[in-house]
C-alpha cells in the first residue's frame, strides 16, 4: 500500500512539473483545428462551406498562408478582433489552407472529375449548321479582295455600238446617280445615253458575331435583296416608291462564317433619280454601312442558323458549359429537330444529290439519310445503329419523305447527337476527332479529320498537333478564340455603352461601335500574328482607328473610313488595359471607376480571385465634396475595415489607370486637380510592387506566373470545357511551363491544352463516360 502510494505521489508531483512545460508547448504549438472550432466554425461551417445569415460565401480563395496568418492577426474573428493572433493565427490560418481553403485542398477534398455534357447552346448552333453545311459543295475560301461583284446593264435606244453590260467589284453599295447612270462617265454623246439600266450585286458578307443583323435599304427605286436563302430575299421592293424609302430586314447569322448575299436595282426611265445604299446594324453595333472588309466577291452556299430560344447554359463555375437539363432545354432541342427536318425535306433534292425524275432517287435519299445519321453522331454507323436510326424508320413510314424526317428526328433527339461525351468506352480516333472540332470550332469534324480518324492516325500527338494547326486556320477557330478572349475581358454579354451626352457630347453609338471593331481588331493582329505573343495583349502601344476614333481621340492617323494600326505614346497606351473600349465598359457614365477597373484588372488580368463584398454598398458622387478627385471619393467609401480586405487590393489597380476618363481619353487633372495614379499593390505573397500607372500594371503582369497561369486556366476552360484539375494535379504546371519555353505563343498554348486534354482523356479509359445502348 505503502509502495502504491508513493508511485502515486510521484505521478503526481511529476505532472505537476511538467504542466508549465505542457502548457508552455501548447502555446508554441497551438491546435489551428481546435481553434478554428472554437473561434470560426459558427460563421464559416466546419469545412468553411458558410453559414447562412453569418458567412454565407465559401472560404476558399488563392492566399498564401502568410497573407492569411497576417489578415486574421488583425481582423479575426470578426466580432472580437484581436483574440486570435501571434502563434494561433499562423496555426489557424495554416489549418484552414491545407484543409479547405487552397485549391489543392479542394481538389484533395472533392476531386474534380470530366463530366458528361451536353452540348453549349453554342456549340449545339455551329454544330446543327455543319451538319447541314456537310451535304453542301465546298465552298471557295474568301480571297483578300473585298466588296461585291456588280453586273451593270441598260437599255440602249439604239445600236450605237456602246457596251451594254459591265462587271466590277465595288468595295461600298453606297450610290448616288442624281439624273445620270452609271455609262454615262466619258461619253461623248450624252443624248443617246439613257437612265434606264440595273445592277445586280452578288458575293458573300462575313458575320463578325453572332446574333440579330438588321439590314436596311435605302432607295427611291426598286429593289430586293437576299441574305442567307437565295430562294427568298428578305427584302423585296420591286416597284419604286416615288420616294427616297428606307426597307428593313432582320436575319440570324452565326459569327465568323460567311454568308450568301445578292442585291438587286433597277431605275427606268421616268424616275427622275436613281440611288442605292446598303447599310447594317450587327449585334453590338450601330446602324452604318455594310464595311467593304465584311463583303467578299466569292460565292458560298446557305448556313442553317437555329433560330429556337434555348435557355442559357449553366454558367456558375466561370465558364459556359452543358451540365443543367430541363424541360425548356428538350422542348428547345425538338423543335429545332423539326425545323432542321422540314428544312432537309425543302431542301432534299440538294442535300441528296437527286431529282424528282431520278430512277434510282429513293436509293440516294436512303444513302443521305444514313450519311446524315452518320455525320451526326460523329463517327461510322455500328450495323446495329443503321438498323435503329434509319432502316427501321424509313421502311415502316408512310412515304420517302415522311421516312427522311423520322430519321432526323431520331437522329437529332438521340444522345449521341446532344451529348458528344456518349461512347461505347473505347476512346478511338474518332472520339479524338470529336474533341478537337468541339475545343477549335464548337462544332462537328469535318471530312479531312474524319479521314485521319479513319486511318487511326489520331492517336499519335505529332499527327494530332497537325489536324490542329490545320484547324487553327479555319474562320471558325478564329471566331472561337475571339470568343474566348471576349469571355476574359468580360465583354461577352455587354449589351449598351452610353454615356452622359452633355459631358461626352461625341461619344455616339458610333463611336461605341468603332471601339469594339477595334479591339476585336487589336485581338485579332495579336493572336494570328507570326509570334501570337500572349505579352503583346498586355504591353502593346498601338491603336486600331478609323478617322471617326482618330478625331475623337486626337489621333494623328491617316483620314479613312477602313481601320489603320498606329503607335500611340507606351506611357498612355498598353494593349487590353487601356484599350478606350474596356475603359470605357468600367467606367461609370459620368466619370472613372477605379472600383470596377480595380475589380476587372484582379480578376481578369492579374488573375487573383475575389470575394463577394459582404454588404453592397452604392456608389453616390452627390454624397461627396465636388472638389473632391475620384481617388478620394472611393478612398473615403472604401475605408472601413470590413471593405479592405479585397479593396486593398482593387484600389491600388483602380487608381492606376485615373488618368483615364470615362471614355478612355487619356488626361492628367480631375476636378481640376492633378491626377495622383501611384499606388503601393500588395502581391499575393506579400511583396509590394510601386504603380504609377497603366504600364506598371501591364509590366507587371505579363512578367506575372500568377497572371500567366490565370491566363492558361480560362482558356482550357473555355476550350475543353471541364475542370482543369479532372486533368492531373500537375496539368497547370505542366501546360504553363510549356506557355513559357514557345515564348508565351497562344496558338502553340491552344494546341498543347487540345493535345493534353484529348489524348489524356482517351488514355483513361477509368474516366466518366456514359455507357449507352446503340
Amino acid at each position: 500500500m505503502y509502495r502504491v502510494r508513493y508511485r502515486l505521489l510521484s505521478l503526481t508531483l511529476l505532472t505537476a512539473a511538467l504542466l508549465p512545460f505542457s502548457l508552455s508547448a501548447a502555446r508554441n504549438n497551438p491546435d489551428g483545428k481546435a481553434i478554428y472550432q472554437r473561434q470560426c466554425v459558427k460563421c464559416h461551417g466546419k469545412a468553411g462551406e458558410g453559414v447562412k445569415g453569418k458567412y454565407d460565401d465559401t472560404l476558399h480563395g488563392d492566399w498564401s498562408v502568410e497573407k492569411l496568418t497576417k489578415y486574421i492577426d488583425k481582423n479575426m474573428p470578426e466580432d472580437h478582433p484581436g483574440r486570435c493572433q501571434g502563434p494561433d493565427a499562423a496555426a489557424v490560418a495554416n489549418y484552414i489552407h491545407q484543409a479547405f481553403y487552397s485549391r489543392e485542398a479542394r481538389a484533395r477534398k472533392n476531386p474534380p472529375r470530366v463530366e458528361l455534357m451536353r452540348l453549349t447552346n453554342r456549340q449545339y448552333v455551329n454544330t446543327v449548321a455543319d451538319l447541314l453545311k456537310a451535304f453542301n459543295d465546298p465552298d471557295s475560301k474568301p480571297s483578300g479582295e473585298h466588296g461585291l461583284k456588280g453586273d451593270y446593264n441598260r437599255k440602249l435606244p439604239q445600236n450605237d455600238g456602246e457596251k451594254k453590260s459591265f462587271q466590277r467589284v465595288d468595295r461600298s453599295l453606297s450610290f448616288d446617280f442624281g439624273t445620270g447612270s452609271p455609262f454615262s462617265s466619258g461619253r461623248t454623246n450624252q443624248a443617246a445615253v439613257t437612265n434606264d439600266f440595273s445592277i445586280r450585286w452578288r458575293g458573300s458578307l462575313i458575320a463578325d458575331e453572332s446574333g440579330d443583323y438588321e439590314f436596311v435599304l435605302k432607295t427611291p427605286n426598286g429593289t430586293r435583296l437576299w441574305v442567307n436563302n437565295p430562294g427568298r430575299p428578305i427584302i423585296d421592293a420591286g416597284v419604286a416608291s416615288g420616294g427616297v424609302s428606307e426597307h428593313k430586314a432582320h436575319v440570324r447569322l452565326i459569327g465568323g462564317r460567311v454568308y450568301p448575299i445578292s442585291l438587286e436595282f433597277s431605275k427606268i426611265a421616268q424616275e427622275k433619280t436613281g440611288s442605292i445604299a446598303l447599310w447594317w446594324k450587327p449585334p453590338h453595333g450601330a446602324l452604318q454601312p455594310v464595311p467593304a472588309r465584311n463583303l467578299t466577291p466569292v460565292n458560298t452556299s446557305p448556313t442553317f442558323v437555329v433560330s429556337t430560344a434555348f435557355p442559357p447554359d449553366d454558367s456558375s463555375v466561370g465558364y459556359e458549359r452543358g451540365v443543367s437539363i430541363s424541360k425548356d432545354w428538350d422542348e428547345a432541342t425538338t423543335q429545332t429537330a423539326i425545323a432542321v427536318a422540314n428544312y432537309v425535306l425543302d431542301h432534299l433534292d440538294r442535300l441528296s444529290r437527286s431529282k424528282a425524275s431520278d430512277t434510282n432517287r429513293v436509293e440516294k435519299v436512303k444513302g443521305f439519310t444514313e450519311r446524315f445519321v452518320s455525320t451526326a453522331f460523329r463517327r461510322p454507323l455500328t450495323t446495329d445503329q443503321k438498323r435503329l436510326f434509319v432502316t427501321l424508320p424509313m421502311s415502316t413510314a408512310s412515304s420517302l419523305e415522311e421516312g427522311v424526317k423520322r430519321v432526323v428526328l431520331l437522329a437529332l433527339k438521340s444522345p449521341r447527337f446532344l451529348y458528344p461525351g456518349v461512347s461505347d468506352g473505347k476512346g478511338d480516333d474518332f472520339d479524338i476527332a470529336t474533341r478537337l472540332a468541339l475545343g477549335l470550332w464548337d462544332s462537328l469534324p469535318d471530312k479531312e479529320l474524319l479521314q485521319n480518324a479513319a486511318q487511326g492516325g489520331l492517336k499519335k500527338e505529332e499527327s494530332l498537333r497537325a489536324q490542329a494547326r490545320r484547324m487553327l486556320e479555319d474562320p471558325r477557330a478564329h471566331a472561337k478564340i475571339r470568343a474566348c478572349l471576349h469571355h476574359w475581358l468580360h465583354i461577352d454579354r455587354t449589351e449598351e455603352l452610353t454615356k452622359d451626352p452633355t459631358l461626352f457630347p461625341g461619344f455616339t453609338p458610333e463611336i461605341v461601335s468603332d471601339l469594339r471593331t477595334s479591339l476585336n481588331l487589336f485581338l485579332d493582329d495579336v493572336v494570328w500574328d507570326g509570334t501570337s505573343d500572349y505579352r503583346r495583349l498586355l504591353l502593346e502601344d498601338d491603336l486600331w482607328v478609323n478617322d471617326r476614333l482618330a478625331k475623337f481621340y486626337g489621333v494623328s492617323a491617316v483620314a479613312q473610313e477602313e481601320f489603320v494600326r498606329v503607335n500611340l505614346d507606351p506611357k498612355q497606351r498598353s494593349g487590353v488595359i487601356t484599350h478606350p473600349y474596356l475603359l470605357a465598359v468600367f467606367a461609370y457614365q459620368k466619370s472613372s471607376s477605379p472600383i470596377h477597373r480595380g475589380v476587372f484588372l484582379t480578376r481578369n488580368i492579374i488573375g487573383r480571385a475575389l470575394r463577394p463584398p459582404p454588404m453592397a454598398v452604392a456608389f453616390k458622387d452627390a454624397e461627396f465634396s465636388p472638389n473632391m478627385t475620384m481617388r478620394e471619393k472611393v478612398a473615403e467609401l472604401t475605408r472601413p475595415q470590413a471593405c479592405q480586405g479585397c479593396h486593398s487590393v482593387i484600389n491600388p489597380l483602380g487608381f492606376s489607370l485615373e488618368n483615364y476618363d470615362a471614355v478612355g481619353r487619356f488626361r492628367t487633372r480631375d476636378a481640376d486637380r492633378l491626377i495622383d495614379a501611384v499606388s503601393d499593390y500588395a502581391t499575393d505573397d506579400g511583396k509590394v510592387v510601386k504603380l504609377t500607372g497603366a504600364r506598371d500594371i501591364a509590366d507587371f503582369a505579363s512578367n506575372s506566373q500568377h497572371a500567366q497561369n490565370a491566363f492558361v486556366e480560362q482558356l482550357f476552360h473555355q476550350l475543353v470545357k471541364q475542370p482543369l484539375l479532372a486533368y492531373g494535379s500537375k496539368t497547370p504546371d505542366r501546360l504553363r511551363d510549356a506557355f513559357v519555353s514557345s515564348n508565351y505563343n497562344i496558338q502553340k498554348l491552344i494546341i498543347d491544352i487540345l493535345a493534353l486534354s484529348t489524348l489524356q482523356g482517351i488514355a483513361h479509359p477509368e474516366r466518366p463516360t456514359a455507357m449507352v445502348s446503340p
